[in-house]
């Protein structure tokens, strides 16, 4: 299987304008997202998506790959699927690399990859065991529930599942719960599917795309990982970071 890594890049956010741009121990974010990707065994190829001349001229800088997409997308799945139209060569999977994640795990990577050794797989995600209550009740931790062949039946902001006749103080003693860690690999006629498919009912009411998908049939395989990466949305999430 030929497999191209995709970080999408956007200068505009609303919340860290230029994030992909900041300086992280003498490394931009987006060079260390990229030289992180890099290093995943099972990647083909990682190009970087950017909508934004600064971002595109600082990664030649650095001689890594890129490429100048549309500024009309509102997803980086988008952004990712305009990226592998616009490519010569025929890549089976696409994996979509979090650009706001500077010392992802290769090894994840890795496991999103694996994952398509099943041919059922349409789509791959990672899950993580959830082991407080903070995350469980956490309307900004997406859960996930999984069937017998570890395939997504249901995402939600909400805690699912509810366990009848139970106090919440018991939920994680009584059930494994697992949050969705958002970083995704799809076939590429897939991905070339999702980008046409118009928003969902319960898309619109979560605020979560996978549900889309889920909703028009396709088959979601997720791989739990022990690990956790460390986003930077926020100017203050640059104290979370300790560097390797």
């Amino acid at each position: 299987m030929k497999i191209l890594g995709i970080i999408p890049a956007r200068y505009g956010s609303t919340r860290f304008p230029g994030k992909p741009l900041i300086d992280i121990d003498g490394k931009t974010m987006i060079q260390r997202v990229y030289e992180q990707a890099q290093q995943a065994k099972d990647i083909t190829d990682v190009i970087i998506a950017t909508d934004d001349q600064r971002i595109f001229d600082h990664i030649k800088s650095f001689n890594g790959n890129v490429v100048m997409t549309s500024s009309s997308h509102e997803s980086g799945t988008d952004r990712c699927a305009e990226v592998l139209t616009k490519m010569e060569s025929g890549f089976d999977i696409v994996i979509n690399i979090q650009g706001d994640e500077p010392f992802i795990d290769p090894n994840q990577i890795d496991q999103l990859c694996q994952c398509f050794k099943d041919e059922k797989t349409d789509i791959a995600t990672l899950i993580k065991k959830i082991t407080t209550e903070e995350e469980l009740f956490n309307p900004n931790k997406p859960k996930v529930v999984i069937d017998e062949n570890d395939f997504a039946l249901l995402f939600s902001r909400n805690t699912i599942p509810y366990l009848k006749g139970e106090e919440k103080s018991n939920y994680l003693a009584k059930h494994t719960y697992y949050k969705h860690i958002g970083i995704y690999g799809y076939r590429a006629p897939i991905l070339k599917k999702i980008a046409a498919l118009p928003v969902s009912k319960l898309e619109q009411a979560e605020g979560l795309e996978q549900l889309r998908w889920l909703e028009n049939g396709l088959n979601i395989k997720v791989a739990e990982t022990s690990l956790e990466a460390i986003s930077i949305d926020t100017p203050e999430d640059l104290e979370k970071i300790t560097l390797k």
